[in-house]
């Protein structure tokens, strides 16, 4: 096996924490220095370089600026090395995740994501796991080419789409799940791939780091307030929305709802249906409540989660600006984030 080149971008999180003194507060650590706290890296034949955030983000505070940095970081190092490795806090993970799936077209190279419930300077720590694990699946090959080829997620005893997972823990070492598709590996004894699942690229890498911010999220419930509703959709500055919707898509047959909606979609704006329930699908042919919303024009997500639909809405309308056009895109599934047929993927 040829030696690889990996570079481990660290942008923050948790992992990144140290004790300033033993019982005291948490505290970042300098990570070029990440040897002393985890010389297991020293170990592994293949070459790692870290390329640490000046100034590390807690993940709460990452935005779509942040996403274009690493994306930028990786298409300007993109023929250096064989694989990626990005360290991120893991509240907003599962966000730049998606976004960097829609980001990074084509990838031919792994784009891993990891980080830890518990900083890596605590003795218990789930982040040494994860990081060397991490690294191993972006050294890992099929032959000559990298055996996973787009953006997961590598945490806990699973290899996830990054764009298909969530956060569901605050506290668990297994901390992300993604509840409607199938984990891409099974982390154990062996790394167990799913060959069959993994994206592999169609045409040449390409970088998109335009992302359109003036999206919102509305999520329904049976007290939505009719000023709450009609201020966000009245907004000049409002041209995208999801629309958290219960169960398979249903909502509320309030005429007020239902007009705002379908006014709001006459001005060639977004709303994409997406469900409030972890695991499913929308289906908006199912339910009456649910046919009112197609029938006015809104998108249906399928089986997305919030993160992606996000993610997918301010990448759309970034970078195309004709509406057809964003239709189009938004119905198609661009990056294996959200199923191409009418019902869930087999399990």
């Amino acid at each position: 096996m040829s030696k690889k080149n990996i570079l481990v971008i660290y942008t923050g999180g948790t992992i990144g924490m140290t004790e300033q003194f033993e019982g005291g507060p948490l505290i970042p650590f300098d990570f070029q220095n990440i040897i002393d706290h985890l010389p297991e890296l020293k170990r592994i034949t293949n070459s790692i370089d870290i390329a640490p955030f000046p100034h590390p983000y807690d993940s709460s505070d990452i935005q779509a600026n942040v996403w274009g940095e690493i994306a930028k970081l990786i298409q300007q190092h993109y023929q250096e090395y064989d694989g990626f490795v990005v360290l991120h806090g893991t509240d907003t993970m599962a966000y730049t995740a998606s976004a960097l799936s829609f980001m990074l077209q084509d990838l031919d190279k792994p784009v891993i994501f990891t980080g830890s419930q518990l900083p890596i300077g605590k003795i218990r720590t789930d982040g040494k796991e994860n990081l060397i694990t991490a690294i191993e699946i972006a050294c890992a090959s099929n032959g000559e080419k990298a055996m996973v080829q787009e953006v997961a997620i590598c945490f806990g005893a699973h290899l996830l789409r990054g764009n298909r997972t969530t956060k569901f823990s605050a506290e668990g070492f297994e901390a992300f799940q993604s509840p409607n598709f199938p984990p891409l590996a099974e982390i154990g004894v062996h790394i167990q791939y799913r060959e069959e699942l993994l994206l592999r690229p169609k045409n040449t890498f390409t970088c998109f780091t335009e992302f359109h911010r003036n999206v919102a999220v509305i999520k329904i419930h049976p007290n939505l307030n009719r000023s709450f509703f009609e201020a966000i959709v009245d907004h000049a500055l409002v041209d995208g929305i999801i629309l958290e919707t219960y169960g398979s898509g249903t909502i509320p047959q309030q005429s007020w709802l239902l007009e705002g909606i379908k006014k709001w979609i006459s001005q060639e704006k977004i709303i994409i249906n997406i469900s409030q329930c972890p695991q499913g699908i929308i289906d908006q042919a199912l339910y009456k409540n649910a046919q009112s919303l197609q029938e006015i024009g809104v998108l249906s997500g399928r089986d997305m989660t919030t993160e992606a639909a996000i993610a997918k809405l301010m990448f759309v309308m970034g970078h195309i600006h004709d509406y057809p056009s964003r239709i189009q895109q938004i119905e198609s599934a661009i990056c294996g984030e959200m199923n191409a047929h009418s019902g869930p993927i087999i399990q």
